[in-house]
């Protein structure tokens, strides 16, 4: 997401709050991940670490394996991203689980100073249905192995 369209997505961000509380996604684009699924390689992480030590991150940032990097990672993600580029605040709470126990999260997207709203708003779900003494199993199968 270039950042020259990062003052258009705020301001239209700004637009719909205008008629509008919150703005309702979800937190993931799919299930959840196993442990360690989007995992930098090792092979990666062993040339990036040098490069940055030696102030190449605006040279690699330019790059396409860093473009592919960052949209492989981001890809699970990409409704969480428009609140962190926008400085809106937002929260992630669970409000279904899958059939292994896993928790699927809503975020919810405040205009800015909502967060008190959020808050209230997490207070009443998780009034409706608590989520604070719900741990899923770790398998294997979840952590790759």
């Amino acid at each position: 997401m270039p950042r020259a369209r990062w003052n258009l997505y705020t301001r239209s961000l700004a637009d719909f709050h205008a008629g509008y509380d919150l703005l309702l996604t979800p937190t993931l684009a799919g299930p959840p991940l196993r442990i360690g699924q989007h995992r930098t390689p090792a092979i990666a992480e062993a040339v990036l670490s040098p490069l940055l030590r030696f102030g190449a991150g605006k040279l690699l940032s330019r790059s396409d394996f860093y473009a592919d990097l960052v949209t492989r990672n981001l890809t699970a993600v990409p409704f969480t991203q428009l609140a962190n580029i926008t400085g809106r605040p937002a929260m992630s709470v669970p409000t279904h689980w899958t059939a292994t126990g896993l928790p699927l999260g809503t975020q919810f997207v405040g205009p800015t100073g909502s967060e008190y709203l959020l808050l209230q708003l997490a207070a009443e779900i998780e009034s409706a249905r608590p989520w604070f003494e719900r741990y899923p199993e770790i398998s294997r199968d979840a952590v790759g192995g």
